[in-house]
């Protein structure tokens, strides 16, 4: 998510080279989400350039591959998940692994999710993304899959979605969105001393910014209880993210004073013509 295309000219330096981005977003940001782990497992030199762009408390949420996740759904992925760990090694304890699972993953696969989490390197933070509604509205199953969770010491992640669709889309990225993101229940309960929210607002920021106002107060308590959260703020577009993680992070630490600032980004040089 550092190299969004609307973002160089206004976040990030507009001559700045595509491998270089990383640096100029966590002048912004402290977290990312690693999104294109899920098509391809990375090159470890590339992996090496990550960690070097960016300091030691600097947090990576990386999506496990398509074919562990989608395609074997967590069986017989040892070759596989051999690969991926050994090129996100040195990204080290700054990790964590996320296994965002497909809305087909029920209730009858939970045991295999288990078996799965259990054989992950016990160094390696993890959470876990369901997207099937039984896990969320069936008391019994919700049970059941936070005691898997719970045993592997795995958080739940949940992604809210909840204010995105309250009413129909108005422009043709949250046409897209409406038609790709799950519809589930807020789910703002933490499992581990590490919660990861994901949360997609808008387009519109008035809109947004409502309707994070719950997660500001869970957040909040969650820090005051000695967690360590991380929250991802998204829209459609993504346009305006980086401001939009800042703003909710002063809002969050309007509530808890004690809580450090983000680092302070770089100044954007305007474009010139010579």
């Amino acid at each position: 998510m550092w190299t969004h295309k609307t973002w160089p000219g206004r976040f990030l330096p507009s001559s700045l080279p595509a491998k270089e981005r990383l640096r100029a977003y966590a002048g912004w940001c402290n977290a990312v989400e690693g999104n294109t782990t899920f098509y391809a497992t990375p090159a470890r030199k590339t992996v090496e350039t990550w960690a070097q762009q960016t300091d030691l408390g600097f947090r990576f949420v990386v999506k496990l591959p398509k074919v562990v996740t989608h395609e074997r759904r967590l069986v017989g992925v040892e070759t596989e998940m051999r690969a991926f760990l050994d090129a996100i090694e040195p990204l080290g304890e700054r990790a964590v692994l996320w296994t965002q699972l497909p809305g087909s993953f029920g209730p009858a696969e939970v045991d295999a999710l288990g078996r799965f989490l259990r054989r992950l390197p016990a160094d390696r933070r993890r959470a876990v993304e369901v997207r099937h509604p039984g896990f969320f509205t069936d008391a019994a199953l919700t049970s059941a899959l936070e005691e898997v969770l719970a045993g592997a010491d795995a958080e739940w992640v949940p992604f809210d979605t909840t204010v995105f669709f309250q009413r129909p889309p108005t422009s043709e990225a949250e046409q897209d969105a409406w038609a790709k993101k799950p519809r589930l229940p807020r789910r703002t309960r933490a499992l581990t001393d590490r919660p990861v929210v994901r949360y997609l607002g808008r387009d519109s920021v008035a809109e947004t910014v409502e309707g994070w106002q719950p997660w500001t107060e869970v957040v909040a308590g969650w820090l005051r209880e000695g967690r360590s959260p991380t929250v991802f703020l998204h829209t459609p577009d993504n346009d305006e993210a980086p401001a939009l993680a800042r703003r909710f992070h002063d809002e969050v630490r309007a509530l808890v004073p004690g809580l450090d600032a983000l680092p302070d980004p770089d100044p954007i040089e305007p474009a010139t013509l010579f």
